[in-house]
């Protein structure tokens, strides 16, 4: 990939998520937030929020994680939840207003360039919003910038894709129907930070230390426990990258690869725990 094709692709990341991506965010996110509700659950209990402190929420999306922290910090804390997306923000607030959680804030921005009114805070939180950065030394030096100094940084990105089998089986699925590059490394996207040496690199080059990454490994269940083989798909299709790709490829390519992916979710299915296949995060802490 030539240095052009690699700056087109990172201002369509951007692009894509503050739009199309972000309005299927929406579309689906319940079973969305259901699927990687596990690795919300391990990077909460790893941060271990108190009463009064004030957190950022990266990559806040439907604002389930922006609740859980304003819960935690409590009245006289705060939780500013933190997007690119105008549809998920509108929704986060919704929830936030039906929830009577006053402490739950939301700002529409560009975390790599946002300066925010209410900077310092104490904390910042991610889960798997830290990824899609164009430029993620600068993204972070931001970020430092709006936190105290010694203030905390709680992350989750997605470990090597050979380790997340729930990503990897679905792509070779539509590789049998349709071309798909292969991921750049070091590019934006969910293997963005795969390389913990290059995430520590970015990290410190932000201006944080301290840095601590620890894996967590389990199965993802796609769209959530429970579902169906077919709702298992349907999900997949309407709301995944993959899907976008075979729409693209026409209805009988479409069909084909459906059939396809069935069957491979067949082979990893229970009534209880729905399709279930394995993933591997790098749960990361370092301080500003």
């Amino acid at each position: 990939m030539t240095e052009d094709q690699t700056n087109k692709a990172e201002h369509l990341a951007a692009e894509d998520w503050s739009g199309e991506m972000g309005r299927r965010w929406l579309a689906n996110v319940q079973r969305f937030e259901a699927m990687i509700a596990p690795v919300g659950e391990a990077l909460l209990a790893q941060a271990a929020y108190r009463p009064g402190e004030r957190v950022i929420d990266l990559g806040c999306g439907g604002g389930a994680t922006t609740l859980a922290i304003a819960r935690a910090v409590a009245n006289d804390g705060v939780a500013l939840g933190l997007d690119i997306s105008p549809d998920l923000i509108n929704h986060a607030r919704e929830r936030a207003d039906a929830a009577g959680l006053a402490n739950a804030r939301f700002v529409c921005a560009d975390a790599a360039t946002a300066t925010l009114t209410d900077a310092p805070f104490g904390r910042l939180f991610s889960r798997f919003g830290s990824m899609f950065f164009a430029e993620p030394h600068q993204a972070f030096a931001n970020l430092r910038a709006q936190l105290v100094p010694g203030g905390r940084v709680d992350l989750a990105v997605w470990g090597p894709p050979r380790d997340n089998a729930w990503m990897m089986a679905m792509m070779g699925v539509a590789r049998r129907h349709i071309d798909i590059p292969p991921a750049v490394p070091r590019t934006p996207g969910p293997f963005a930070f795969e390389d913990v040496d290059y995430l520590g690199e970015v990290l410190t080059g932000g201006g944080f230390a301290g840095i601590e990454i620890t894996p967590w490994e389990g199965l993802q269940a796609i769209g959530g426990k429970g579902l169906s083989v077919a709702e298992a798909a349907d999900f997949a299709l309407a709301s995944l990258a993959i899907g976008r790709a075979l729409e693209q490829a026409g209805t009988d390519v479409h069909a084909a690869a459906r059939a396809d992916l069935e069957e491979l979710f067949a082979r990893h299915h229970s009534p209880e725990g729905g399709v279930q296949l394995g993933a591997k995060v790098w749960l990361v802490s370092a301080r500003a």
